[in-house]
């Protein structure tokens, strides 16, 4: 139909970038006209590739993953591969037993968050041979691919900021630390940088809590009962700090008056919030990005190093201040 070689029309539909324009349009009309779908399985058999990546993922709950996951599929969708995307709620188990199905369905590669995975899912992948890179974390953190951010310099960025606002009282809402490296590095970088100013994170100003708004403010309060409240909260990203926003405003405490407030990752809704979000400015869709470029070079065998750590930049807006002074 299409007028050409079947070898011509194999190029236009797999390496569309050797085709003119004009025959790959030829060839994709032609296509949709006889209702042609590619036999997914048989092309994996002839080619040894699946043309597809996949991407495990803590949580789809906090939307910083979804921007760097969004990036990741935009950038394999240009060069014609497809991503399969399976989440594990920060279940090292479940994250094991989506790695071996995805390896089972023969994908080309992975992008895995973080660099706490258990030695059996790092033993998988070698004796697999499926290329993977981690995210998150800067290269030097693991002996495996990794690309992202220092979280104790971010945690460095976050302390410095309120303690030149002049905050001495400093208090910490954060996700959960089972298998995840990030809020544990983020953690112990914020109580290096406080006893760099030789001023105490003791245990009873650190609340955990998880990713909803409910148990977000349910964290608020149990930070009151312990005691007197900080002068500000380092929140652990900014669906964190949207809750404790939300609770203080319900109780009547004024922000950033009465009490700072700090986020990590200057999400959308960050400058829409009132006041707005002052924040940490994570490269989130670069690590999407970045980390398809990885995987596309690793499966085409093309050389690739890996980027330098990532920057991080700190966003001034309205939710933090010098601490209260009774008028």
């Amino acid at each position: 139909m299409a007028g050409v070689s079947a070898a011509t029309v194999s190029r236009a539909l797999n390496t569309p970038g050797l085709v003119s324009l004009q025959l790959r349009a030829k060839v994709d009309n032609a296509a949709k006209t006889l209702g042609y779908v590619a036999h997914g399985a048989a092309r994996a058999l002839a080619s040894r590739r699946s043309r597809v990546l996949g991407a495990v993922v803590p949580t789809l709950a906090n939307t910083i993953f979804s921007e760097a996951i969004s990036a990741f599929q935009h950038r394999l969708e240009a060069d014609g591969y497809t991503m399969l995307l399976a989440t594990f709620e920060y279940d090292e188990a479940v994250e094991y037993r989506n790695v071996r199905t995805m390896v089972e369905r023969g994908v080309d590669g992975l992008m895995l968050v973080g660099i706490s995975h258990g030695k059996p899912l790092y033993d998988l992948l070698e004796a697999s041979g499926t290329p993977f890179v981690q995210t998150w974390a800067p290269p030097k953190a693991s002996p495996y691919p990794t690309i992202g951010y220092d979280n104790a310099a971010l945690a460095r960025i976050v302390v410095e900021h309120l303690v030149g606002l002049g905050h001495r009282d400093i208090g910490v809402i954060a996700g959960l630390t089972g298998h995840n490296d990030r809020v544990r590095a983020r953690i112990a970088g914020i109580r290096a940088a406080m006893r760099r100013h030789r001023l105490p994170l003791p245990a009873e100003r650190v609340v955990y809590t998880s990713y909803r708004i409910d148990a977000v403010r349910a964290a608020f309060r149990e930070m009151q009962r312990r005691g007197p409240m900080p002068t500000a909260l380092a929140a652990n990203n900014d669906v964190v700090a949207l809750g404790l926003l939300l609770e203080a405003q319900a109780q009547g405490i004024r922000v950033p008056r009465q009490l700072s407030i700090i986020g990590v990752g200057d999400l959308e809704m960050a400058e829409h919030l009132h006041p707005p979000l002052t924040t940490i400015r994570t490269p989130k869709r670069s690590i999407g990005t970045l980390a398809a470029e990885y995987l596309l070079a690793r499966v085409g065998d093309r050389p690739i190093g890996l980027p330098p750590e990532l920057p991080l930049e700190l966003v001034l807006r309205g939710t933090t201040a010098p601490p209260h002074r009774k008028d």
